[in-house]
């Protein structure tokens, strides 16, 4: 069913971005086009697009499915956004404050941490996010300087795999449900591994039955696209 697909989303486009990539490849006026499960800037990946009035009406269903990502944490900081987005060190701070942390985690430490992760637990979600505090963005609150209240959600993480693990980068493959953040994730491992921690890289192979391998490349969109029936 070509009106409901899987886009792999580049590094440096929003997830509105792509959806009105597919609309100006469209050409026609007045067709809902949507997506299901926003993917931040600096993430690629998976993204879920929807074209026409049927389709957009079903994809709220892929949300609910389950969610796959590669993602690398990188330890010895901490960031305002919990990603990239928010660090502001250059590279001489960087190895100031890297060579200040005493303990380096252990390949035994990092694997423990991951317990307390796994399961439906309470999760803090990021103040750089779009979950609306008083009917407007959280993002915006924190981008004006003003302090942002969140309130803990009820998520599942299903399983977390080390993946790699070299200081102070670490590499995961992480299965969830709906509405987990990889960038609370990152930040709660670092906090729990006592170095701090962000979000350094997110890829996400999978929503649903959607996988990295049968998506469609910016390259090849162009061409997909003439196959959609509106």
């Amino acid at each position: 069913m070509p009106n409901i697909f899987a886009f792999y989303k580049p590094k440096g486009i929003t997830s509105n971005d792509a959806v009105q990539m597919v609309k100006r490849l469209i050409g026609v006026r007045g067709v809902k086009i949507g997506h299901a499960g926003t993917l931040d800037p600096l993430a690629q990946g998976v993204l879920v697009i929807a074209v026409g009035r049927e389709a957009t009406k079903t994809i709220n269903e892929v949300v609910k499915k389950e969610k796959e990502y590669i993602a690398e944490i990188t330890l010895g900081f901490e960031s305002a956004t919990d990603d990239a987005e928010g660090l502001i060190l250059n590279e001489v701070e960087r190895e100031k404050i890297l060579r200040q942390t005493q303990d380096e985690p252990t390949t035994e430490d990092v694997k423990n941490s991951f317990k307390d992760f796994i399961g439906k637990i309470k999760q803090l979600p990021p103040i750089y996010s779009a979950i609306k505090v008083s009917g407007k963005e959280a993002y915006k609150y924190a981008r004006s300087g003003q302090v942002v209240e969140m309130e803990p959600r009820d998520v599942e993480i299903k399983s977390i795999e080390l993946l790699e693990y070299v200081w102070p980068k670490l590499k995961i493959r992480i299965v969830t449900g709906p509405g987990v953040y990889i960038r609370s994730l990152a930040r709660d491992i670092g906090k729990k591994l006592g170095t701090g921690g962000y979000l350094s890289f997110l890829e996400r192979t999978r929503v649903g039955d959607f996988r990295k391998e049968d998506s469609i490349s910016e390259e090849k969109l162009p061409e997909f696209v003439k196959n959609i029936k509106i």
